[in-house]
């Protein structure tokens, strides 16, 4: 399978309260993800010297980054996903394919290869381009909603943000440093085109205000200041 996304997203710091709150409210106009709560994990493509998420720090206006993705815990059936994210002037673009977990074993650029498809040929290009290699991994426990009406629309609060820079396999989400403050969580709001009236008014009524994050970026400045503090349990 592949896949193409294009869509904007919105982020915001809430505390449990207000995501309790928000929760309360959406669920005239939305409905859960059939997943419930579920545990997302990244694996984060850089190169040695960290050049990719140093360059998207700058905000430029066009920044992109590779990862693999995997929802759950997976097991010899699942499928892991590898997507190219992009991002011009606040729009943001994926190109995805899903593979076996199975590959995982395998060179990633030779399985790309071997796919006939558009986006594995497109994401074996940028591999091929540019030296990355595995560097960070950065998990976190995530609800999420879909508009009833507008199944483009997505509501989700992401918890238990951590990350790890050894032991990149996905069978245990629950390693890492955390990072969140506690009491909060993030709240992303993704949509094709505007937020809806009614959600701008549910964030008002709730001092809920845009933020600008990054997970990647937020992992990456913590880890940055535990290593000058010469903090090595990081790396266990």
């Amino acid at each position: 399978m592949q896949f193409t996304f294009k869509r904007y997203e919105h982020k915001y710091f809430v505390t449990h309260a207000q995501a309790e709150a928000v929760t309360a409210a959406l669920l005239e106009y939305m409905e859960p993800d059939r997943y419930g709560t579920y545990w997302v994990q990244n694996l984060y493509y850089d190169t040695a010297n960290w050049d990719v998420i140093s360059k998207s720090m700058d905000k430029p206006l066009y920044k992109e980054k590779l990862r693999m993705r995997c929802y759950g815990i997976p097991d010899e059936t699942s499928n892991i996903f590898l997507e190219l994210k992009k991002k011009f002037r606040g729009e943001v673009s994926k190109r995805r394919v899903a593979l076996p977990i199975s590959t995982l074993s395998q060179p990633l650029g030779e399985v790309l290869v071997s796919e006939d498809r558009q986006i594995a040929r497109e994401l074996a290009f940028y591999i091929k381009s540019n030296p990355v290699e595995e560097k960070m991994h950065i998990s976190f426990l995530r609800t999420a909603y879909s508009g009833i009406e507008d199944e483009s629309l997505r509501v989700t609060f992401d918890n238990d943000i951590r990350y790890r820079l050894e032991n990149m396999d996905f069978d245990h989400p629950e390693e890492g440093q955390r990072v969140l403050q506690e009491g909060y969580q993030v709240m992303e709001i993704k949509t094709r085109t505007g937020i809806p009236l009614w959600l701008s008014r549910l964030l008002s009524q709730n001092a809920i205000y845009k933020t600008s994050y990054s997970k990647y970026g937020t992992c990456f400045t913590d880890y940055m200041t535990a290593h000058k503090k010469g903090d090595v349990k990081l790396n266990v």
